[in-house]
């Protein structure tokens, strides 16, 4: 089964723990949630953010 990164940052993003990513995907481990936040880091860690905005979910 595949996971897309962008799922697991989604599920980070939204709250949810690695404790609960890795009880809803029994397939994944530790390391395979820290490969995802480590990719993510590599792909920003030479841009430049203007600005962001974040909006939150009520």
């Amino acid at each position: 089964m595949r996971i897309k990164v962008e799922n697991i940052l989604a599920l980070l993003e939204q709250g949810a723990t690695i404790k609960e990513i890795l009880e809803d995907y029994p397939d994944l481990e530790p390391d395979d949630i820290r490969a995802c936040l480590a990719y993510a880091r590599a792909l920003v860690a030479n841009e430049s953010l203007e600005a962001v905005n974040v909006e939150v979910a009520r």
